[in-house]
């Protein structure tokens, strides 16, 4: 949480540059995967700053309801300032819980979605199933996380970036280079693709797909619960 709390204020900026840009398209490609419809009841988990959360309230309007959801208040308010200023974003609720114990009754909600996240829960298994209660049978689950590059000489690059380049760009933006010698640790613990979608299958999600993005630096995973 600490570590959180710290880069909070300059958080979205970071994203930006180590990114060099790519999250917001990967962000954009993943909401839209989904499908929302106008009156659709999103929950986003582990929301923070807000850019799926905005990205979802535009796509299910005025008639529709985001729920914003994350256990860190100091995200929650750094991305408060600039929904506010979206007409479309302006109604978005903020609640902050444990993402492990939702604080909402069963079948709420029509989508759910999780975005960089669910890796950084004591137990993703239980958030995930979570949101697998909270969804209204034929609800769609929508996770993008990190994940591994599939070429072997993109991953090497790749790791020298993360490992080395990251921590040292994340001192000079945020002022905290434990946050990102934090992010490649739990990115390498965290499961691979594949992986993941064989878990999401055996807690109950039936019509899994995964999509890689740049070369696997980062994935999509859908699921839909079932009836029952």
């Amino acid at each position: 949480m600490a570590h959180f709390d710290a880069v909070a204020p300059r958080y979205d900026l970071a994203n930006t540059l180590l990114s060099f840009g790519l999250h917001y398209l990967w962000k954009r490609t993943a909401v839209g995967m989904l499908g929302l419809k106008p009156g659709d009841r999103v929950l986003d988990v582990c929301g923070g700053t807000g850019d799926l959360a905005r990205l979802a309230a535009r796509a299910v309007g005025a008639t529709g309801r985001v729920v914003l959801y994350d256990l860190n208040r100091a995200m929650m308010a750094a991305g408060r300032p600039g929904l506010a200023q979206d007409p479309w974003a302006k109604g978005v609720l903020y609640v902050q819980g444990d993402a492990e114990r939702l604080s909402f009754g069963d079948a709420t909600f029509d989508a759910a979605m999780v975005g960089f996240g669910i890796r950084n829960l004591t137990n993703p298994e239980s958030g995930f199933a979570e949101m697998r209660r909270v969804l209204k049978p034929g609800g769609k689950l929508m996770c993008l996380e990190f994940s591994r590059p599939v070429t072997p000489w993109f991953r090497w690059l790749y790791d020298l970036y993360s490992f080395y380049v990251m921590p040292w760009a994340g001192q000079i933006i945020v002022g905290s280079k434990q946050a990102y010698c934090y992010l490649p640790e739990s990115i390498r613990t965290f499961p691979e693709a594949g992986e993941l979608s064989a878990a999401l299958r055996g807690l109950g999600f039936s019509r899994v797909t995964c999509r890689l993005l740049t070369n696997g630096i980062a994935a999509i995973h859908l699921g839909v619960r079932e009836r029952g």
